[in-house]
């Protein structure tokens, strides 16, 4: 059987060999983006900039994944973040917490999932008073600006998976009520 990767353009084969090591697999996802070298170095580029300059911690960044892949109703990524967010120290009824935008255990959570969750429906607009609860929660302009980022990675995912169909490799994320 061939390997994944010798199906892959050469330019994608080291990018996909980075994300197997940080994932300890290579996801479908990464896969999938790799047939294309453009796509898989975008992700790549935008994910190491999050990484290397980027200041949420591990729950922050996967309630934003959880709000803005819920917001785009992304299976697969709903799926993968409900894995990472568990992994960072979420329990299941916060996760669905955050996926429905009914968060209770955390305020300050809650109002950076709201600018998100504007983000992604508005196309990039949030109103004032969203803007003003999340300051009053204690978010600063400057990591509000840094949350554009992180959407903007979830967004790329979200839509990447919707355009190819991703195949899920990861138990899929609990049903709504």
């Amino acid at each position: 059987m061939t390997d994944v990767f010798d199906r892959l353009p050469v330019p994608s084969r080291p990018i996909a060999e980075q994300l197997k090591k940080r994932s300890g697999r290579l996801l479908n996802i990464h896969a999938q983006m790799a047939r294309s070298p453009v796509v898989v170095a975008a992700y790549a580029a935008i994910t190491s900039a999050i990484r290397e300059h980027g200041t949420f911690d591990a729950r922050t960044r996967e309630t934003i994944a959880l709000a803005v892949g819920n917001q785009n109703d992304c299976e697969y990524c709903q799926a993968a973040h409900t894995a990472s967010a568990r992994a960072a120290g979420l329990s299941d009824e916060q996760i669905l917490q955050i996926r429905t935008g009914e968060i209770t255990f955390d305020a300050r959570l809650s109002a950076l999932a709201e600018v998100a969750r504007n983000v992604a429906a508005d196309t990039g607009y949030v109103s004032a008073a969203v803007r003003a609860h999340a300051r009053e929660a204690g978010w600063s302009d400057a990591e509000l600006e840094e949350l554009f980022a992180h959407i903007a990675a979830n967004l790329y995912t979200n839509y990447f998976n919707h355009y190819a169909g991703t195949e899920l490799d990861f138990p899929p994320a609990a049903p709504l009520a």
